[in-house]
């Protein structure tokens, strides 16, 4: 499987942004992580790409472009746009790639207007507050997927 890893808005400073909540792991340690599992069953003989943009259209540039690149999978931490893009939710309906919504933390748990999720909308699963294993568990979301697409 070729799978997109996005993250959203303020990802690119974890470690320095409250790292009561969200630890002191930095966002290149977050893809050392994700890449170093590639002997593990959930990341084996899998092509991972990332992205990470703080911009809505360049998500939703990423999103899209995913389709043209034939991409079979898009991990989606959206961070803050969960809560508010009605246009990311969009974007993900407009493409025919299955998509897993991941949080580090779990929004549910959080403030209240973090309670809701407009990717969730769109998604095939969401993962949420099992920090750096969620997108593992989000990528074994998506091969499952894959793999019943397949066998069709």
């Amino acid at each position: 499987m070729k799978i997109l890893v996005i993250n959203g808005p303020n990802m690119n400073m974890l470690g320095i942004r409250e790292p009561e909540i969200y630890g002191d792991q930095t966002y290149e340690d977050l893809i050392g992580f994700i890449t170093d599992m590639r002997g593990e069953d959930s990341v084996a003989g899998h092509e991972l790409d990332f992205y990470q943009s703080n911009h809505e259209g360049d998500i939703i540039d990423a999103i899209q472009n995913a389709y043209f690149e034939k991409y079979d999978g898009i991990v989606l931490n959206a961070a803050a746009y969960t809560h508010t893009s009605i246009a990311i939710m969009d974007a993900v309906i407009s493409v025919p790639i299955p998509v897993a919504e991941v949080h580090i933390t779990d929004p549910w748990e959080r403030e209240e207007y973090r309670h809701s999720s407009y990717v969730a909308e769109a998604a095939i699963a969401t993962v949420a507050g099992k920090g750096f294993n969620g997108y593992l568990e989000a990528i074994d979301k998506l091969e499952e997927r894959y793999e019943s697409l397949q066998n069709k």
